[in-house]
């Protein structure tokens, strides 16, 4: 059994390979947008997603499933906006979406990623 670990610290890896499917690390949006609104986070935590996807070899078409975390679903419109014009299209992964609390208060929103070796 081959299982690959990348950028592994004591609490998690960002990124783990297994039998040709990958799972990432829950992303969040960058500490530069931290205190900004929804669409400012949810774009910087896509964009954060892609970079995650990029260095592990693959990318958003090879997407097998993700849970998307919301602080509120008064946000719920408006980040599926931002997400349908992220997917590409015909490349939609299995998807949930969940009210949560957020490890820290300034966070709207976080996701987590399941997605198959390119």
């Amino acid at each position: 059994m081959n299982i690959q670990r990348h950028d592994t610290k004591p609490r998690m890896s960002r990124a783990v390979i297994h039998n040709n499917t990958i799972y990432l690390c829950g992303q969040v949006a960058g500490p530069e947008q931290r205190f900004s609104d929804i669409t400012d986070q949810a774009n910087s935590m896509l964009a954060r997603v892609d970079a995650l996807l990029e260095e592990v070899g693959t990318d958003r078409e090879h997407l097998l499933s993700t849970t998307v975390y919301l602080k509120t679903m008064d946000d719920f419109k408006t980040f599926n906006d931002i997400w349908d014009s992220w997917v590409p299209q015909g490349h939609a992964p299995a998807r949930a979406c969940v009210q949560a609390a957020m490890a820290s208060p300034e966070l709207l929103c976080e996701i987590t990623v399941v997605a198959a070796v390119k």
